[in-house]
């Protein structure tokens, strides 16, 4: 069974970064938008924004998603590492997906390859935010340290 650390000591540094994306996907969504407006919803024309390529629906999700992960980056409770969690997994899965159609008419959010490294990138660093930001009281966190540091838990690792 996985253990998530509690309370790291670099838990704000990596609010800041699932912080930053979620600015990142923002701005690029809101700026979508404004290059797309009044084309169709999923158009697969040559529309960039920030360097991706995009549409009206991908753009459109991108604003939510943004919100969503800036929400959760400022909150300082559990809720950001859970929905960093869920973030990273739905990136890491739509890059994937996205990749797989990219030269279909199935690509019905115009990625690009470009947009699939840096959905990609984006899951994995909101991945790696997700394991790292879990709060817990200090006995909860002395703990998980404890059974972390366990002379049987050692003795398995060998």
């Amino acid at each position: 069974m996985a253990h998530f650390p509690v309370n790291h000591p670099a838990r704000p540094l990596y609010r800041v970064f699932a912080g930053l994306v979620g600015l990142y996907i923002f701005v690029f969504g809101v700026w979508g938008v404004f290059q797309t407006w009044g084309q169709p919803l999923f158009d697969r024309g040559p529309n960039w924004a920030l360097g991706l390529r995009t549409n009206l629906a991908f753009s459109l999700v991108s604003v939510v998603f943004g919100v969503v992960l800036m929400i959760g980056a400022s909150r300082r409770g559990n809720l950001g590492h859970y929905m960093n969690l869920t973030a990273g997994v739905v990136f890491m899965v739509t890059s994937i997906a996205m990749m797989s159609v990219l030269q279909t008419t199935a690509n019905f959010l115009n990625f690009s390859m470009s947009t699939v490294i840096v959905s990609m990138l984006f899951g994995l660093l909101l991945l790696a935010t997700g394991l790292y930001d879990k709060v817990g009281t200090d006995e909860h966190a002395e703990e998980e340290r404890r059974r972390r540091q366990h002379p049987i838990s050692e003795a398995g690792a060998r």
